[in-house]
């Protein structure tokens, strides 16, 4: 692109601040480990209660075992959700190991860390990460709020959030309809909204509910279990929170397949991103008529 000229079609340009691709980048190896440990440390008690106790008799609204299927029947892993059973032989509850043997706990071993069952290893693990979440979400703010990002990009205005505007957006994604040219650089109401839910609610909300599980968060902030209604009630908040995050990062790869992953990509390595061609001009005049 020509210095002074303004960006147009099939132009490379910069797109994403170093701050921006380092958090990125940082935060994607964070929540895996965090995820991946935090399903090792939920294999040592596979159920979710509301409330402040749970124990192995008290009723769970979530459960992941195995079980006899009766005379000859022969065992099975299952999900439970409410009344709700659902088969999972295999995949969870029971399944085998990388030595062969059939092991019956919540989660298998190629979704944890560590990979062997160890709660202690996987609470260290989960705490060394839970810090660099915490401190990097910290730091990051701070520093879009310097820089003017969250202003600038991630802040909705009162014309987005007309419903016609939302919708005008919704249908354009549900036909893959993306912005083109100067447009793909800023942020559309549906990326704001599901930007701004996992910087302002999901990040700071699985935070908390991780201090409010700690029985040593007692001593210095007390409110924090209470928040929630007991400590069994954090932790079904925070399992919530870590699978809305995964629903956020299939969507999200989905959207960067879809809009061209080498570009994309790129984009979030070297901060250059070439912008998607224009439209002619009677097509965006159709779709304005539409809107």
């Amino acid at each position: 692109m020509r210095p002074g000229m303004a960006p147009k079609g099939g132009d490379v340009v910069r797109r994403h601040r170093f701050s921006t691709r380092l958090w990125h980048w940082t935060n994607a190896v964070t929540l895996l480990v965090m995820l991946m440990s935090g399903l090792m440390i939920f294999n040592a008690h596979p159920r979710l209660y509301w409330g402040e106790y749970g124990a192995n008799y008290d009723a769970p609204w979530l459960k992941i075992s195995s079980a006899q299927a009766g005379a000859g029947g022969g065992e099975f892993g299952y999900l439970q959700i409410g009344k709700v059973r659902l088969t999972t032989t295999g995949v969870l509850g029971l399944w085998k190991d990388q030595d062969g043997r059939l092991q019956r706990r919540a989660f298998p071993y190629w979704v944890t860390i560590p990979s062997r069952y160890s709660l202690a290893g996987a609470r260290i693990w989960h705490l060394a990460f839970a810090w660099v979440l915490a401190v990097g979400l910290l730091l990051y703010l701070l520093w879009s709020l310097g820089n003017r990002h969250l202003q600038r990009d991630i802040h909705i205005t009162r014309a987005e959030w007309r419903p016609s505007h939302i919708w005008h957006d919704i249908r354009d994604h549900a036909r893959l309809r993306f912005p083109s040219g100067a447009a793909a650089l800023k942020y559309n109401v549906l990326q704001k909204l599901a930007y701004a839910g996992v910087l302002f609610g999901l990040l700071p909300l699985i935070i908390l509910t991780g201090l409010a599980m700690s029985p040593g968060t007692d001593a210095w902030f007390p409110l924090a279990a209470e928040l929630f209604g007991g400590r069994q009630s954090a932790r079904s908040v925070h399992f919530l929170c870590a699978f809305a995050l995964v629903a956020f990062f299939l969507v999200h790869m989905a959207m960067v397949v879809l809009a061209g992953p080498f570009n994309e990509v790129r984009s979030m390595i070297t901060g250059r991103y070439r912008l998607p061609p224009d439209r002619p001009a009677s097509e965006d005049g159709m779709m304005g008529q539409e809107a």
